[in-house]
């Protein structure tokens, strides 16, 4: 059970963390809006106010110059993982699938003992991820989704025959919402569920079943 826990969380990592994001849809169509998902937008100052959410606790890190360093395309990661939180929500309602406070709540706790306390937590969360403290529980009800998600798919996220099955629920997902990124960000790739070639430095690609589904450290 632990094994598939910690699959969950890295593949959730790879899969929030691994598309090229700071597509903004603010073109004549879209002002304003860096991206457009489903008929709604994604605002350019949304994704600017996640940006600054990180950038303020890495400046608060001892390793604020490397942390930040390391997340150089940051805008572009966080406008992923925000199309992508809207294309898991999708997926999982399609197949039945929510997230209540209290399991984000025991998936926390969870997750903050197996890492050595909530402080420790942040400080991965962070590194790893480019997540800002108030931006956990977001995370974490990612994780949740994607795990109830396999579970109602009947797939072992721990083999790539699983992340394939989930792979391409999350590729009709995407597809169903029609996807549509500012062109000065590049465009959004439904079957790599990404957008264009960007991979966020943080994350180590190890496999690429169905080219969408990562799992990373």
């Amino acid at each position: 059970m632990h094994r598939r826990r910690r699959t969950a969380l890295a593949l959730s990592a790879a899969l929030v963390s691994a598309a090229p994001l700071l597509a903004a849809c603010g073109n004549d169509a879209h002002p304003g809006a860096a991206a457009v998902v489903g008929g709604d937008r994604i605002e350019v100052s949304a994704l600017q106010a996640e940006v600054r959410d990180v950038r303020a606790a890495q400046e608060t890190s001892p390793e604020a110059a490397q942390l930040i360093k390391n997340t150089g395309q940051l805008n572009r990661a966080k406008l992923h993982g925000m199309i992508f939180d809207r294309i898991l929500e999708h997926a999982a309602e399609e197949s039945g699938v929510t997230a209540s406070r209290k399991q984000v709540q025991d998936a926390r706790a969870a997750a903050a003992r197996q890492s050595g306390g909530e402080e420790q937590l942040a400080a991965m969360l962070l590194q790893q991820r480019g997540v800002a403290p108030d931006q956990i529980d977001q995370a974490v009800r990612e994780e949740v989704l994607l795990t109830g998600l396999a579970r109602a798919l009947d797939a072992d996220l721990g083999t790539p025959e699983g992340q394939q099955k989930v792979g391409a629920a999350l590729t009709a997902a995407s597809k169903e919402l029609a996807i549509d990124v500012n062109p000065r960000y590049g465009t959004w790739d439904d079957a790599k569920i990404q957008l264009g070639d960007y991979k966020a430095p943080w994350i180590t690609q190890v496999t690429r079943p169905q080219e969408g589904i990562q799992a990373g450290a």
